[in-house]
Parts: structure tokens; sequence; C-alpha cells
């Protein structure tokens, strides 16, 4: 979205929560760091004349999809998440389905198995009570300390590849797989190398978010502020601006 809008040479701000330390460098400006409640994001856009917002966060970053929602409407912006389609599984495919990261916890066997964990590490702790097993975790940034017991950490950004992911799993002999259905195809892999090794695989399910327009690509987005009238080609000096 973002190689798009500095494409478009529309003025344009991508905003980081700031959670990993090395984020992947943009095309646009970029700010790092939270707004202070969807008050304080409200007053950001009042302050940068935001005429538009996409909210393309992950899936699960529910409070901070709220927030938008929240802000966008006590500031008269308007916004559209940029959301990909959740997955859903084909034939070969064993998920047990829960809600969130509690309930996957709950799902695993009570006998001892080798989870591979593809949640990141915001949704670790629930795990910590189920030490039984022994995990393999897949993380963007190396904590300190993992916050659970008996696992591993394997450090690494996608998209990944089914080839990769079924040596990974082999390597640790994975019996389990957690994962949050972010969509995309940049981490299915894990989901196809677990149909190729007949694993079962737990599947939270996404958070409800506020009711907001969703779209699936990048170019229903362009089109969008296009249909709205944000201008293409004005460069920085362009007098509206989207985050």
């Amino acid at each position: 979205m973002a190689r798009a809008l500095a494409d478009a040479r529309r003025p344009a701000i991508f905003s980081y929560a700031g959670r990993t330390e090395a984020p992947a460098a943009q095309p646009i400006p970029v700010r790092i760091g939270g707004f202070g409640g969807p008050e304080g994001m409200a007053a950001y856009l009042r302050d940068h004349a935001i005429s538009h917002v996409i909210d393309a966060t992950h899936p699960f970053a529910a409070r901070i999809s709220a927030n938008a929602v929240a802000a966008c409407r006590a500031a008269g912006t308007a916004l559209v998440a940029l959301e990909r389609p959740a997955w859903a599984p084909v034939p070969g495919d064993d998920w047990t389905r829960v809600p969130d990261a509690d309930a996957a916890a709950a799902a695993l066997p009570e006998t001892p198995a080798a989870v591979f964990l593809a949640i990141g590490r915001q949704s670790l702790q629930p795990f910590a009570a189920r030490d039984q097993h022994r995990y393999l975790l897949r993380l963007v940034d190396l904590p300190e300390a993992l916050p659970i017991p008996n696992a591993e950490a394997v450090i690494a950004r996608g998209p990944f590849t089914t080839e990769d992911d079924l040596a990974l799993m082999r390597a640790h002999g994975i019996t389990h797989v957690v994962a949050k259905n972010a969509g995309g195809s940049g981490a299915r892999a894990k989901l196809d190398a677990a149909r190729a090794l007949r694993l079962p695989v737990v599947m939270i399910d996404r958070p409800a978010i506020p009711a907001r327009p969703v779209l699936g690509t990048v170019e229903e987005v362009t089109r969008w502020l296009a249909h709205a009238g944000v201008p293409a080609g004005s460069g920085p000096a362009g007098t509206e601006r989207g985050e």
C-alpha cells in the first residue's frame, strides 16, 4: 500500500506502533509510536489535516483498529480497512478453531507435544501453564527472555516458503501447530506444511472489530482514494493527506 501511494505521489504518512525493533523501511514518511488512545489519534488527524485513513494493521490488532474507528468518527475522517481475506480449511486440513489464545492453549493435548507456536510474542502467556509441551516460537525480534518454559525461538521475517516450513517442522519434530488466522500468502506456508505432514492445527479466529468499510486489495483501496478525490501526483505539498 505504501509503495502504491509513493508511486502515485499521494502525500501520505506511514504509522508504526513501535513494537518491532527494526521495522521494514517504507517509501513514504514514517511516524513511530502510539497516539494516546482514540482521543489522541483524533487530535493527530485534525492537527495534521489527515483526510483519509487506511487501517492496514494486522487482523489481530483489534485495539488499534477499534481506536481508528472511534478516532475517525470523532475527527470526521474517512476510513477504510485494508484486510487480507481469512484462511479457510481445504481438504486434508485438520483444524480446531478457537476464539482466542487461552482457548488455543486449552485445545492442546494433555500428553506432551512439540508445538509450533506461530502467533507472535503478544499472545504467548496462556501457554506458560501448559508446560508439559515443548514449544518452537517464530519471532521477528529476539526478546530478552522467553515468556514460556520449554521454548526455543527462531528469529525470521516472512514471507516463508512451504519447503522451508516443512524442513523447520521436521527438524524440530513438530506434532502440533498453533496459528492465528492472519490470512494472506506470506505466512500460509506453515498451513501447507502442516497439511503435508498431516499435523493438527489449532486456528485462532480473528477478534471482533467495530464495523468499518473493508477492502481486500491495494488496488481496491487505490480506487477508493481516487473516488474520494484524493489527488495523485500532488507530492509532499498536497493539502490532503492519508495515513
